[in-house]
């Protein structure tokens, strides 16, 4: 039986070799803009932003971004890249759909492709989003089988869909191997406000809450103060609370870069949801698990769905409804 890591690895090799012969057939270098309404540093733009420097460092893509832009000025910015002659512009319009539409309608030479919760647009408004759902379950069947007070806090930024299906999905993983579990569940709001997530994380511990689900910046940091565990969301933050994340669920962006890229290059691109590029079986979601910090029978359970999912034998439910904490 191929072990998970070689099945994932050989999901990652296979998309970037049709990527690699792609690429090889590129005249010129792709001129790539993105438009991030946050710091690059912010773990779901970063992902994005790692992604496109990837295809950058490969010598693809020539790569240029503006960062901290306001839903105000974003508009403008996708106007001045359009009107400079950028190939693709890449970036997120959860608060300016019909904007951000509006200004790839006005531009039908250029390729757009936008995170964003709504379909896309002929001829060349594409979508994207984070489709971690499936790590995001197996991250779930590792709090569930942690947790000794039966009660799970969860954090989140905004009650879209894009963090809803997060959590659900974490939510039923959890109760997989624990059916009694609970959950207590808070939006700061925010995208970017650690101490308000923080804050929030306290109060969830103290109710009772022994694992904590950070799908935003601030919650780990409570979680090492209180020492309990955590779920990390999208990136790896093992490394900054070590001890503390059980397991992550990862996005990796690179697969809907270079999809969307090198249909720009031989000039397929076209209004496409490039959402399946961040399901595991392309390499755009994985799980990473600190085994030292669970059971030898949680592990297993946790990479025997994983083989399941990727194997086309288990699909893990989409549910965009607000979760609510269980009373």
């Amino acid at each position: 039986m191929i072990s998970i890591t070689r099945r994932f690895l050989l999901a990652v090799t296979l998309a970037c070799s049709s990527v690699l012969m792609a690429s090889a057939s590129y005249a010129d270098k792709i001129k790539v803009a993105a438009i991030y309404t946050l710091p690059v540093e912010q773990q779901w733009i970063s992902r994005i932003h790692k992604a496109l420097n990837t295809a950058a460092s490969r010598g693809d893509i020539e790569y240029v971004y503006s960062e901290n832009i306001a839903n105000t000025d974003y508009e403008r910015v996708m106007r001045e890249y359009a009107e400079q002659g950028m190939q693709l512009i890449v970036g997120e319009v959860f608060g300016l759909e019909r904007a951000a539409r509006k200004v790839a309608k006005d531009y039908p030479d250029t390729a757009f492709l936008m995170g964003s919760s709504f379909t896309p647009v002929a001829p060349n408004f594409s979508v994207f989003d984070n489709w971690i759902h499936e790590p995001s379950y197996l991250s779930g069947m590792v709090a569930g089988a942690a947790t000794k007070s039966n009660l799970i806090g969860m954090v989140g930024g905004y009650a879209i869909p894009e963090v809803n299906r997060l959590m659900h999905a974490f939510m039923d993983g959890a109760r997989e191997v624990n059916p009694d579990v609970k959950f207590l569940v808070n939006f700061i709001d925010s995208w970017y406000d650690p101490p308000k997530a923080k804050e929030s994380a306290f109060a969830m511990m103290d109710a009772g809450a022994d694992v904590m689900y950070a799908e935003r910046f601030g919650v780990s940091d409570a979680a090492v103060e209180r020492g309990v565990k955590a779920i990390g969301n999208v990136i790896d933050t093992s490394g900054d609370y070590p001890g503390t994340i059980m397991a992550s669920a990862i996005w990796h962006m690179e697969a809907t870069i270079d999809k969307a890229v090198s249909r720009v290059a031989n000039g397929s691109f076209e209004a496409a949801d490039y959402g399946q590029y961040s399901f595991m079986a392309y390499g755009g979601g994985s799980l990473i698990m600190d085994e030292s910090l669970m059971s030898s029978e949680t592990a297993a359970a946790v990479k025997a769905r994983e083989a399941e999912i990727l194997d086309g034998l288990f699909r893990v439910n989409v549910n965009d409804v607000r979760p609510t904490s269980d009373n």
